[in-house]
């Protein structure tokens, strides 16, 4: 007899889906013995929690560019699975959650574990959300529900009693009110009509200060994007999740632009008279050319992206490979000052970047642990980042190598979310070293129970290494900071306060290989043995934690709000010290003059 669950089973494998992520329940209880009787066509990717699950299934979906899919129990467990789906929603990544339910039988009697699931999940999977009633209903169901998620980069849900899981499934008939389905899908490669492509062409034709501004919308389309950067003389920068996608060498490229961001980002962006901006929907607004300065054109493939962020003069919907194919012959060959300028900005924002890097601090400069990366990080390694001030120093001063994937929660910006991805990426391809970027307080959030994950899982890769960093500080630092350079406010040490936790110790304890290093000459060697160890190892870097996280040429009342929250503090000097000297390196090295106009 083939039930509904086995029906679920056999059709996502018809999909292509090789692993669900996911947390066992009663709720489920038919799905799991599915899976079992499917004898690991598809595997089974346990997490310790569901919030990791569906952490799991979006980064699944970032690092292989199909569809990720998580699978909870009814109530706590759908509950659970909220956090990583929003992630999803937020940062346009295809997630399919398959969810247990209570019997229909018991449904709105306030049975056990009853939550009112489609209530509770219509936000998050807006785009598809269906309860499977009838056994006729499911292969149309889950069919729409990733055909859904793949078309719109978004998570879509599928919710199943127990008692549907458990019946027969129906065999295909054509009749009235039975829906047949099928699993077509294909992607729109779209191109603007050739009245926009040439409204863009002038725009960008027009322009003296170009700068062109590249989201994670622009994969695929890189050798495009570089084109238009030579061909107009342009600068380049990026968002932060477009940051892996160009080679961060080149002698053009401005590095990552926002809060985050390079001192190069925002001089270029300040000072351009024309912004392309292709496959990004940067938030930080601030960071964007003053109103009225820029003339702009924007590349999406979602229309609705177009304009949202910042004024558009000429909108392009369409894939980015196509559209530039398209508009490049449409534009004049540059050469003239500008590139100058865009060469003297990236130069010194590398001379600041280095004299932050090289700051005496106490123990460790936590920024030198990830300027030290970049020269350890292997060619083939995939990259996962957490949320905190580890995203500051991974957007400044890790350079990847090219090809090398990284990802992040980038709109959510959720904590916890370096071991689950980094856990995807290394079952998506296990002959890949992982590199895991963590702080403490996300460590001590999740990450030490996915820890428990890699050590259960390791021996099956075929490249053991997975190596975690995790920066200690005893700090939840970007919110420290966050604190005095928005509100003007002290640290407040209750809510700050990191518990110690002996992070080196505890991976050994699991069985897996640790470092500890509290001392700047170590460094070097730290990364050379995590990165030739024989299992995965944890890298316990004790950091600082009053390096200042200031944004670029931060403008001086900013700067007042921190030094103002600093010096209500009992223990300031050192903090104060730092900031101005981080302060006064960005002035010093300033050629074109243009941290006054920052200031206001």
């Amino acid at each position: 007899m083939t039930t509904v669950a086995d029906a679920i089973v056999r059709r996502l494998g018809e999909w292509g889906v090789e692993r669900i992520f996911g947390y066992a329940g009663d709720g489920i209880d038919p799905l799991l013995a599915a899976l079992a009787r499917a004898g690991g066509d598809i595997e089974l990717v346990t997490a310790r929690h569901e919030e990791m699950a569906a952490f799991m299934a979006t980064g699944h979906a970032k690092y292989s560019g199909g569809v990720g899919v998580c699978l909870a129990t009814q109530g706590p467990g759908a509950i659970h699975l909220l956090t990583g789906l929003y992630d999803a929603k937020l940062d346009r990544t295809p997630v399919v959650a398959v969810v247990g339910q209570v019997a229909t039988t018991a449904l709105g009697t306030g049975y056990l574990q009853e939550v009112d699931l489609p209530v509770l999940l219509k936000d998050v999977c807006a785009q598809y959300l269906q309860t499977v009633t009838t056994p006729e209903q499911l292969p149309a169901v889950l069919d729409a529900a990733l055909r859904t998620a793949i078309a719109t980069s978004s998570p879509t849900c599928v919710i199943v009693p127990h008692d549907v899981q458990q019946a027969v499934a129906a065999e295909p008939e054509q009749s009235h009110g039975v829906v047949q389905t099928s699993r077509a899908v294909s992607r729109t490669v779209g191109v603007p009509p050739g009245d926009d492509l040439d409204r863009a062409a002038q725009v960008l034709g027009a322009g003296e200060r170009v700068v062109v501004l590249a989201g994670r919308g622009a994969r695929g389309a890189t050798d495009q994007v570089l084109e238009v950067v030579e061909r107009l003389g342009a600068g380049l920068v990026t968002s932060l999740l477009g940051k892996p996608l160009f080679d961060e060498g080149l002698p053009m490229h401005a590095g990552v632009m926002g809060h985050l961001g390079t001192t190069a980002s925002a001089d270029l962006l300040a000072r351009c008279d024309t912004l392309l901006i292709v496959g990004s929907s940067d938030p930080w607004t601030e960071f964007y050319p003053p109103l009225g300065q820029a003339r702009t054109v924007q590349v999406d493939v979602a229309a609705r992206n177009l304009g949202a962020k910042y004024p558009v003069e000429a909108p392009l919907a369409g894939d980015a490979a196509a559209t530039l194919d398209a508009l490049l012959p449409r534009l004049p060959q540059r050469s003239g000052p500008w590139r100058d300028e865009v060469t003297a900005a990236v130069a010194s924002w590398r001379r600041i970047a280095a004299e932050r890097v090289a700051a005496p601090a106490e123990p460790l400069n936590p920024q030198l642990l990830l300027h030290e990366l970049s020269a350890h990080l292997p060619a083939d390694a995939q990259v996962s980042v957490d949320v905190g001030s580890i995203t500051y120093w991974y957007a400044r001063h890790l350079r990847l190598p090219p090809g090398v994937p990284a990802h992040l929660s980038s709109t959510l910006a959720s904590m916890g979310s370096a071991l689950p991805y980094g856990i995807a990426a290394k079952l998506l391809h296990p002959e890949r070293p992982v590199v895991a970027l963590a702080g403490d307080g996300a460590m001590l959030m999740n990450g030490i129970n996915e820890l428990v994950t890699v050590a259960a899982r390791w021996r099956d890769w075929a490249d053991p290494r997975f190596v975690v960093l995790v920066l200690d500080n005893g700090d939840l630092a970007e919110v420290t900071w966050e604190q005095r350079e928005m509100e003007g406010d002290p640290r407040f040490d209750v809510s700050q306060d990191v518990p110690s936790f002996p992070y080196a110790d505890y991976a050994e304890l699991l069985g897996l290989a640790a470092v500890r290093v509290d001392d700047p000459a170590d460094v070097a060697d730290a990364w050379r043995t995590a990165l030739a160890a024989d299992r995965p190892c944890v890298v316990q870097a004790v950091v600082d934690r009053d390096t200042p996280l200031l944004p670029p040429r931060a403008p001086a009342a900013q700067v007042e709000r921190m030094r103002r929250g600093l010096s209500q503090e009992p223990v300031p000097d050192n903090a104060l010290r730092q900031l101005q000297a981080q302060r006064s390196g960005e002035r010093a090295d300033d050629p074109a003059g243009l941290s006054a106009e920052h200031e206001g």
